[in-house]
């Protein structure tokens, strides 16, 4: 807080508009809003908006309070709880508050087959975060195809600019870190409960709320809302949607709002993304011509620009350190 208070001061950075980049940055600005915005535009919403997105307890009780399907939800307070009949299997075990939990094990979900799996998930997560913290939630059929994000700038109950996509490849495939590919799609029932979540939360800005469609019923189930930047943003400007740009004419008083974006437009993450399709080729679980195909047709690379094509072979470099981190 001193450090950005005591920067903004030193450089002369009056009015200069902030985003964040992450779930830590997004807890720092929010609970600071009031006191950083003595010099700086902070884009994130304060603390009683954002923290129905940053805690999935508050996340999930709102959502079933405005009739937002979401995946079966247990909220444990012990291991007895955990005898309740009506949780079914295969079931995940996962943090209501992502950070320490992933910093310290490296994966978002722990997952159950049976109930003493179950149990021996839930005590292990216990040992990392308060138990208040731990929720279980159903597994729906065939995650990895089934991703959608409904991404836009909303103000006011209102949708600015945004794009639709389909979430299809992330590493790894059934419990992803990080998208691979994805592709803009139409799906306005998608659209229209995100915008019923944003709506109740009072959201400002841009952000990314997370489905995902259950094959069993066709509904689109409410995951999650992450209100910041994220890695496969670039997406938007591709289809025609700067949501950045949106966003910073919004914070410079010059609002600006555009109706509509490209279908069919792809983003891929080069390096992984080949390192996802090989693993999932010689598993048998796709095919070389199916991984040729997606690559075609107008897309977005994550990295590789010809204008600037040295952070593609950086990124190379830094391998060992995304195995570390991501396991990729």
């Amino acid at each position: 807080m001193n450090f950005m208070m005591d920067l903004g001061e030193s450089r002369d950075l009056k009015g200069w508009v902030v985003f964040p980049t992450d779930d830590e940055t997004v807890h720092f600005l929010s609970t600071h809003k009031s006191q950083l915005e003595s010099i700086y535009k902070i884009t994130t919403p304060p603390w009683n908006v954002t923290r129905y997105a940053y805690d999935k307890t508050l996340t999930y009780r709102l959502a079933e309070k405005i009739g937002v399907p979401i995946p079966k939800t247990f909220y444990p307070r012990n291991v007895r709880d955990l005898e309740d009949r009506r949780i079914p299997f295969p079931a995940i075990i996962k943090p209501a508050v992502m950070r320490s939990f992933f910093r310290q094990t490296g994966k978002k979900v722990f997952l159950a087959r049976d109930r003493e799996e179950l149990v021996d998930a839930y005590r292990r997560a216990c040992q990392i975060i308060p138990a208040s913290e731990v929720l279980v939630q159903e597994l729906i059929p065939d995650v990895s195809r089934n991703l959608f994000s409904f991404s836009p700038f909303f103000k006011n109950g209102r949708v600015l600019g945004r794009v639709i996509v389909q979430r299809l490849r992330q590493h790894p495939m059934d419990f992803g870190q990080a998208t691979t590919y994805a592709l803009t799609v139409d799906a306005p029932e998608l659209e229209r409960l995100g915008v019923k979540v944003l709506t109740a939360m009072n959201y400002y800005g841009i952000g990314e709320v997370e489905f995902i469609r259950d094959a069993r019923d066709g509904r689109f189930k409410f995951l999650e809302v992450n209100p910041r930047i994220w890695g496969w943003h670039t997406i938007a400007l591709r289809a025609g949607v700067n949501l950045p740009y949106l966003l910073f004419l919004d914070q410079t008083g010059k609002t600006r709002e555009i109706p509509g974006y490209r279908k069919n437009v792809k983003w891929i993450r080069e390096i992984t993304d080949f390192a996802t399709v090989l693993s999932e080729v010689s598993k048998g679980r796709m095919r070389i011509g199916q991984v040729l195909k997606s690559w075609k047709g107008e897309k977005e690379l994550a990295v590789f620009s010809w204008k600037d094509p040295l952070p593609f072979f950086g990124e190379f470099l830094r391998l060992p350190t995304l195995r570390k981190q991501r396991g990729f």
